[in-house]
């Protein structure tokens, strides 16, 4: 039987059993899968809650970052490209390399296309979006060469992008330009904004980007960060929340840990 109290305005995917699965919040840290098993969260391994298109992700996108970077806020969005094997689940573990000396997390509200969108007008946008989940964009500054035009080794990493755990639907989301996003490292609260505070907001990002391509279904824009940046160390717990959508759990490890599974199950 299934329990009662079980969320469809909200979807994840996890690899369990030697299979994936679609699954729901089920209520106290629980997770419903199709068939009506009932999992702890921890049980599953979670995986981003849709397999994505094309990832857009936004520079310097809240006028208080820029302030906090010294740059001046930019005239037209600041857009770059991030590939599939950037993504990562909850739960899951972020490699900060050896060599760096400053890595920070990025709490993000992620916008999920659900339909083909070609020059689309601002007061239509809404129309093309199925849903949002939470990012943290993960930044190693050590490998920044130009903030305007992050290299591959910044922002396209593996695994230095968790998504999830959710995907939750449009509808259940009435003002997603006035959500509150947190980030804590280890329990202490380091970052705290809101998605009004964008300089390009969601109907502006996506006109902007269908007048240059057509975006598809399953095509994600990661909207940018509010201030807040800390630098974050093998061991951190970083928790990136966003009012309504979901609260994402990462742990940071070592190289070592990273790269021999058995050391990084105990990290």
């Amino acid at each position: 039987m299934k329990p009662s109290g079980i969320d469809n305005t909200k979807r994840g995917r996890i690899f369990f059993n030697g299979a994936i699965h679609e699954v729901r919040p089920a209520g106290e840290g629980r997770i419903a899968l199709a068939d009506g098993r009932i999992l702890a969260e921890a049980e599953a391994h979670w995986l981003p809650p849709l397999v994505p298109g094309t990832i857009f992700a936004l520079g310097l996108n809240y006028a208080d970052h820029a302030r906090e970077l010294a740059f001046k806020a930019p005239e037209q969005p600041l857009v770059f490209l991030k590939g599939p094997n950037a993504l990562t689940g909850h739960l899951a573990h972020s490699r900060r390399p050896a060599d760096a000396t400053y890595m920070h997390y990025e709490c993000e509200l992620a916008v999920v296309i659900g339909k083909r969108a070609r020059n689309v007008s601002r007061a239509d946008a809404f129309q093309y979006v199925t849903g949002y989940t939470v990012a943290n964009d993960y930044a190693i500054r050590d490998y920044l060469e130009n903030y305007y035009r992050p290299n591959l080794r910044v922002k396209n990493r593996d695994a230095c992008t968790p998504l999830g755990p959710w995907l939750v639907d449009a509808s259940s989301v009435p003002d997603p330009g006035n959500l509150r996003l947190t980030t804590t490292v280890n329990g202490k609260l380091t970052q705290d904004g809101n998605t009004r505070d964008m300089i390009f907001d969601i109907p502006a990002l996506i006109e902007y980007l269908s007048a240059s391509m057509t975006l598809m279904p399953g095509d994600v824009i990661l909207t940018g960060t509010p201030e807040g940046l800390a630098d974050v160390v093998a061991g951190d717990r970083v928790v990136t929340e966003i009012e309504g959508v979901g609260r994402l759990v990462n742990t940071i490890v070592d190289d070592a840990a990273y790269f021999n599974p058995a050391a990084g199950a105990s990290a």
